[in-house]
């Protein structure tokens, strides 16, 4: 009895270290998180679509609802309707100043039909100047007719500019109006229901790429001088009871500066008041969760 009592003795004490060295084989630890996006209604109106439900996976630009878009799409075609009246009154500057130009045209012909005359001895020199005189009107005729001609041109190009501007605007707000998703993911919560009405910024779901978690860990000044960037690293989602899945890492963040151990985290020291916060991705196969705690050991 004696010598079995002294066998699971020694059988103890020898699992004792191993015990111990279990709790620090890990490098940090802390909780899983995703980068969570919360889309807010961009414009007023009534929800006409929204069939989305929490769970439901979506790709990036894929619509997840639509706002009423009746009373945008009635000031669209008003203000389509408006350009086009605007745009039909633009003169015709090539038309409008085409019986000028040819008047003016006869003149200089008859201006050098003279001045041959005139050459020869057959005309005198107040016919040249009458039709001289006749040339300088109608090219001042001329010039103010463009002059004219070019700032109505010039008006109404600038009107026209400003309501396609206006139409752009509202074509903006057309388009927001279709509302989705900014990132593949999955749908986490959804805070309203079709039928309601939206005022904008208001929350309408929450969506989170969960393919792709990361583990927000601390570490002290000492460890800091081992990890870097792209650094590789193991991953464990901790599921209790003893049940954890290892997945492969990447540090893709390390904090610039210290803060104070979260009370939720035990770092190896306890001593050690302050830590950097590190951020290492792993690709999810669907089993880790946002909030559940993991661990990493650096490689």
């Amino acid at each position: 009895m004696k010598t079995v009592f002294n066998v699971i003795c020694i059988s103890v004490l020898a699992l004792l270290p191993a015990c111990s060295g279990g709790e620090n084989k890990y490098d940090a630890q802390g909780t899983f998180e995703a980068t969570e996006v919360i889309v807010s209604s961009e414009v007023p109106g009534r929800l006409i679509y929204f069939n989305m439900e929490e769970g439901d996976t979506l790709s990036a630009g894929e619509m997840a609802g639509t706002i009423d878009t009746v009373q945008l799409y009635l000031q669209k075609m008003q203000l389509q309707k408006s350009i086009e009246s605007v745009v039909s009154g633009r003169p015709a500057v090539k038309k409008q100043i085409a019986a000028l130009e040819e008047r003016l045209k006869k003149q200089k012909t008859e201006k050098a039909r003279i001045e041959r005359l005139l050459r020869d001895g057959a005309a005198t020199s107040k016919q040249l100047d009458d039709v001289n005189s006749s040339v300088k009107v109608l090219e001042n005729e001329l010039s103010a007719k463009l002059s004219s001609l070019d700032k109505s041109v010039s008006s109404i190009d600038a009107r026209s500019s400003s309501m396609e501007i206006e139409l752009a605007a509202i074509e903006d707000r057309l388009g927001k109006c279709y509302i989705k998703s900014p990132v593949s993911g999955t749908v986490l919560a959804k805070y309203a229901e079709c039928g309601e009405f939206a005022p904008v910024g208001r929350p309408l779901f929450k969506v989170a790429d969960i393919r792709h978690m990361y583990l927000r860990a601390y570490i002290t000044s000492l460890q800091l001088n081992a990890v870097k960037l792209g650094q590789s690293a193991k991953v464990y989602a901790d599921f209790g009871g003893g049940v954890a899945r290892e997945y492969d890492g990447r540090v893709t963040f390390i904090a610039s500066e210290s803060e104070f151990t979260p009370n939720n985290i035990q770092t190896e020291d306890d001593r050690q008041d302050l830590v950097y916060a590190v951020k290492i991705m792993i690709n999810n196969d669907g089993y880790a969760k946002t909030g559940m705690f993991g661990k990493v050991k650096f490689e």
